[in-house]
């Protein structure tokens, strides 16, 4: 039998063997391919209710009836005002109010018309996400209330209300539409590696230290097959199946987009096959260098269980390794292309800001992935030989 037959031969049973445990195979399905779209459905509901607070234009407020003037400008700037609740600050504290409250003093009027400043509260709680988001709104708009405030005086000392302004400021923001959709979407290329993680692991465990519990191990050893072929069919079905977990995660995305509730992040969010086409050829070496680590962790273990928690550290290692590009706020350095998983979340997320990637931006981590991949799969060969060999 040559290794070519032998390898294709052991790659379709342990193919089948995966595919046959249904009930792994959904909880992998849904875990890996189901959460990450529904992940950016919850995120656009988000953003969708953010929207909709922005177009309300509402303001909470305390004490507006002794501020005629201010009522005046926040209703000229079609604001709609709002009484604030009798336990409004237990509903801040326990985020069931989601706006700040403007708090106006009694003394209001009278401190404006003697050209004192009236000190207006805006209260918000900081581990309210809802109401801290509007701060900046409020603050906007009680400063253009200043600012007419103002301006109405310089016009009634007969000064031009020109002279306030010594110099004026235009922002300009240089970022196109990819580049700030990637900021929402960061999240994405971290959903499609923990699939092709969770993809591999069940198949990686069950094709070794399974096999050693199950006692099928030992007859697979002592048919004719060489140990290469062996190791190469058995890496195969895993690395099939890594892979197909990722091109669904991928997949799945595309009809996500549909169900968008933000109308802005619908618009930005740009996934398509071409970009879907880029991933899946990114997580492919990265697929196929844990197929192999997992299966040369395993393949000592003489439990699935303890195999289980022999892949802990590495497990983590994946699913940490992509915190590094969304918590460097310095941009990206060239040693992020070298290390596995970093290099792959690198260069999606440059996909995502639809970024040129040359072949040598793909050269570091494919090589990487290369050499991990065939060190993994000598150790898994050398040990399945000690082990023929008692």
């Amino acid at each position: 039998m040559s290794n070519a037959i032998a390898s294709w031969t052991v790659f379709v049973k342990e193919l089948k063997d995966a595919l046959r445990d249904r009930r792994t195979l959904m909880v992998v399905f849904f875990t890996s391919v189901a959460m990450g779209p529904l992940m950016l459905v919850l995120l656009s509901s988000l953003v969708g209710k953010y929207e909709k607070r922005a177009e309300a234009r509402e303001i909470v407020a305390i004490g507006l009836d002794a501020a005629p003037t201010l009522r005046n400008y926040l209703e000229r700037q079609t604001y709609v005002i709002k009484a604030a609740p009798e336990n409004w600050e237990s509903q801040l504290k326990d985020s069931k109010l989601g706006d700040p409250v403007v708090i106006v003093p009694n003394s209001f009027e009278d401190d404006l018309a003697h050209g004192q400043a009236p000190r207006i509260q805006l209260v918000y709680s900081s581990a309210n996400g809802r109401a801290q988001a509007g701060v900046g709104a409020i603050e906007r708009l009680l400063q253009g209330f200043d600012n007419e405030q103002a301006a109405l005086r310089l016009v009634a000392r007969g000064v031009a209300p020109g002279v306030m302004n010594v110099s004026s400021v235009d922002e300009h923001d240089i970022a196109d539409n990819a580049s700030r959709a990637a900021q929402l979407t960061a999240m994405v290329p971290m959903f499609v590696m923990m699939a092709v993680l969770y993809g591999a692991l069940n198949a990686a465990l069950d094709t070794t230290a399974g096999e050693r519990e199950r006692g099928s191990l030992e007859p697979l050893l002592a048919t004719p097959a060489t140990r290469t072929a062996l190791v190469i069919g058995k890496w195969g079905a895993v690395f099939a199946l890594g892979l197909l977990i990722a091109v669904l995660s991928c997949m799945s995305f595309l009809p996500a987009q549909r169900l968008l509730r933000s109308e802005q992040l619908a618009a930005l969010f740009r996934f398509g096959w071409v970009e879907a086409a880029w991933f899946i050829g990114l997580l492919a070496p990265l697929a196929a260098a844990l197929s192999a680590l997992i299966m040369a962790i395993a393949i000592r273990c003489k439990t699935f269980k303890e195999a289980q928690a022999n892949t802990v550290v590495l497990t983590l290692a994946v699913s940490m390794t992509p915190m590094v590009s969304l918590f460097n706020q310095e941009g990206e350095s060239s040693w992020n292309l070298w290390v596995p998983a970093l290099a792959q979340s690198t260069l999606m997320n440059r996909v995502l800001k639809n970024a040129p990637i040359s072949a040598m931006d793909v050269a570091p981590s494919l090589v990487v992935c290369v050499v991990l991949t065939v060190a993994a799969l000598m150790f898994v060969s050398r040990q399945l030989t000690k082990r023929a060999a008692q």
